[in-house]
């Protein structure tokens, strides 16, 4: 495996240097807007401590991680009357991860409707609107 590297786009996200749209945050983890949303409230969820991925993660930051990730399906559940969550979480190259800080994403899914493929691009004022939704639909 190799070293976390500090200049991976969600560390630099972390730090403010590239935006994003946060939709919760507390001392230990950031939900932010995927910008390639694979469905309409598409979120990713990461620790605000450095690991690349499941595999050199520490107990304790999975554990806020996971907690985080509960709460934001919930969020996005109401938030879109979804009927599901899809959550996906993706470990080195071979594995599918292609930003090497560990993150979860959190997808709202409606029955029969299939999700978007990959890369591609989200327009921003949707994404912002679905943002909004996902504050509001927060509890607890």
């Amino acid at each position: 495996m190799t070293d976390y590297d500090s200049d991976n786009i969600f560390a630099k996200i972390l730090r403010g240097e590239i935006p994003s749209n946060r939709v919760y945050e507390d001392d230990e983890t950031l939900a932010f807007m995927d910008i390639m949303p694979r469905a309409d409230g598409h979120v990713l969820v990461i620790p605000k401590s450095p690991c690349r991925n499941v595999l050199d993660a520490t107990p304790e930051q999975l554990a806020v991680v996971i907690a985080t990730v509960q709460k934001m399906a919930k969020a996005v559940k109401a938030a879109f009357d979804a009927d599901g969550v899809t959550i996906q979480q993706f470990n080195e190259a071979a594995g599918g991860q292609e930003v090497f800080h560990l993150h979860f994403h959190v997808l709202p899914r409606h029955e029969g409707i299939s999700m978007r493929p990959p890369g591609q691009m989200g327009d921003f004022d949707l994404i912002a609107e679905h943002a909004d939704r996902i504050r509001s639909a927060q509890v607890g």
